[in-house]
């Protein structure tokens, strides 16, 4: 008998016959206690760094300024941002000219961005991930991947504990972005909103 099919009779010992009850397969790995508000977010703010991405808490009367100071530090000139950014966030950006994604931009237009700023529609604590959907203020896929650097603004009310609820509150019909770390050569940073 050779090891595969020695392998292969162990298997099948193994597994029940086909007159065997269906054994009943616990499903209690996917109840999650609930935790307070301020430990979900200081949850997605551990693993968002776990992945090599920059996170930075601030009030909403900080984030305009809290935006500038960090595309400033990246010697941003020219940022692209999608149709429907609320323009307030922008008020603050001096020497910074920004491009509506709206024709969309072409790609070489897009790689000679020195990054995007974009909301999202969620986040996920467990995992550090953002989602887009292409809602409001967070534009199409290629205006996220071709830059070099992605300036994600979340608001703590967008960030959900579990995939589950993240899956819960998406519209399965949108064109959904799961961003969980920089790209290859490229970075990423978060600006998390608590009102």
């Amino acid at each position: 008998m050779s090891a595969r099919e020695e392998i292969l009779r162990r298997v099948r010992a193994a597994a029940p016959g086909p007159d065997a009850g269906a054994t009943p397969v616990p499903r209690g790995y996917r109840r999650h206690a609930a935790l307070p508000r301020g430990d979900v977010i200081a949850r997605f703010g551990e693993r968002v760094a776990a992945r090599r991405a920059a996170v930075r808490h601030v009030a909403a009367d900080e984030l305009v300024t809290a935006m500038a100071a960090m595309l400033w530090a990246r010697e941003a000139k020219r940022i692209a941002v999608p149709a429907g950014l609320p323009h307030a966030w922008l008020a603050g950006l001096d020497g910074v000219r920004t491009l509506t994604d709206h024709p969309p931009l072409d790609p070489a237009a897009l790689a000679e961005m020195d990054g995007v700023v974009t909301g999202c529609a969620l986040a996920i604590a467990d995992t550090g991930t953002v989602v887009l959907d292409g809602g409001r203020g967070q534009g199409r896929r290629a205006l996220t991947l071709i830059p070099r650097h992605h300036l994600c603004v979340v608001h703590a009310d967008q960030i959900v504990g579990t995939v589950p609820e993240a899956v819960g509150h998406l519209d399965p019909y949108h064109p959904l972005s799961w961003i969980s770390g920089p790209p290859a050569g490229r970075t990423l940073e978060i600006l998390v909103v608590e009102d």
